[in-house]
């Protein structure tokens, strides 16, 4: 089985941190690479600008997607992916601190795989991000690879 590599799209950095240990900390040893806003996630996503020669596998075995992000918007890096063949059926997670009815409904309408709301107190969080970071490299069975 290729590697299974973890892509987190997260603009805040105690946010960044917190999953980082939380996955850590639930014996996720995938690797877990990090941009920052959405328009770095396409680039990463299609091999493109300071990602051209990235390393390892084609695509990331899942992508963790905040909504609110700088200069692409999660929904739209989404919209993007959904609309490439490459990145149709790549499973993302919108991970949000959004409780709004219509952020989940357009992820869900734009192809999301699953919507999950970032709770605020810490060991909450954790536990969410580990169980995501566990369902998806270990538990998820994949398209490809």
């Amino acid at each position: 089985m290729s590697e299974r590599v973890i892509l987190m799209v997260e603009d805040n950095p105690q946010d960044e941190m917190l999953a980082l240990r939380a996955l850590r900390k639930a014996h996720v040893a995938n690797r877990i690479d990090v941009v920052r806003d959405g328009q770095q996630a396409l680039d990463y996503l299609f091999r493109d600008g300071d990602y051209a020669q990235r390393e390892g596998p084609e695509l990331p075995t899942v992508v963790l997607l905040d909504i609110s992000l700088p200069r692409l918007t999660g929904l739209e890096v989404l919209e993007r992916l959904r609309a490439d063949e490459r990145t149709r059926w790549l499973p993302v997670v919108i991970l949000t601190s959004s409780d709004e009815d219509t952020d989940r409904l357009s992820s869900y309408r734009h192809g999301a795989n699953s919507f999950v709301r970032k709770p605020l107190a810490f060991g909450e969080f954790a536990e969410t991000v580990a169980r995501l970071g566990v369902y998806w490299v270990a538990t998820n069975q994949p398209l490809q690879g």
